[in-house]
């Protein structure tokens, strides 16, 4: 296989998905632009490939979205109308891990982790934004298939920004 520029991009954008690269360089980040270190030949095929399955995922076209992993078990007119407030987040612990997120008061998607609700991108909360968004409207069969996936493609980033930080930082995850 022929190396392409499109590698660096993916070697980038699993850089910036490292939780420990944020961590160190969060001030940083936040006035300039990103240091990007030179690529590690041992890790950079790596990360090449987990940049890449993280873009898929953001762009809502990896195979891993076919697996939604919450039900959406209760017929009935699918209106969004809980409000989404920091008093009424809309979410309801089953347990440590896991919730039902209600979108009115008999309709729920059912087993979202946790993680995937409160995780963010940038400065927001995409499992909740998409919700908030929807206020007031009847959700379409894609519209629940397309949360389902925004679940997936939650808990699938965080499993990969894991695994780029062990990568990355292998002394680090090794002390855990």
């Amino acid at each position: 296989e022929f190396f392409t520029p499109i590698y660096i991009l993916y070697y980038i954008y699993a850089l910036l998905h490292s939780p420990s690269y944020r961590e160190t360089y969060k001030e940083f980040l936040k006035t300039d632009f990103p240091r990007v270190p030179y690529p590690n030949p041992s890790t950079f095929w790596q990360l090449v490939k987990l940049g890449d399955e993280i873009r898929l995922l953001h762009l809502m076209e990896s195979s891993a979205l076919d697996n939604t992993i919450t039900p959406y078990p209760i017929a009935g007119d699918n209106i969004v109308s809980r409000k989404i407030t920091k008093t009424s987040p809309g979410y309801e612990a089953i347990d440590e891990h896991f919730g039902k997120v209600w979108i009115n008061d008999d309709q729920f998607f059912d087993q979202v982790p946790l993680l995937a609700w409160e995780f963010y991108i940038g400065g927001y909360q995409p499992a909740q934004k998409w919700l908030k968004d929807r206020q007031g409207r009847e959700l379409s069969f894609d519209d629940i298939l397309h949360y389902q996936k925004i679940i997936v493609a939650l808990v699938e980033t965080d499993r990969r920004m894991k695994e780029i930080d062990t990568i990355l930082y292998p002394q680090a995850s090794n002390n855990e």
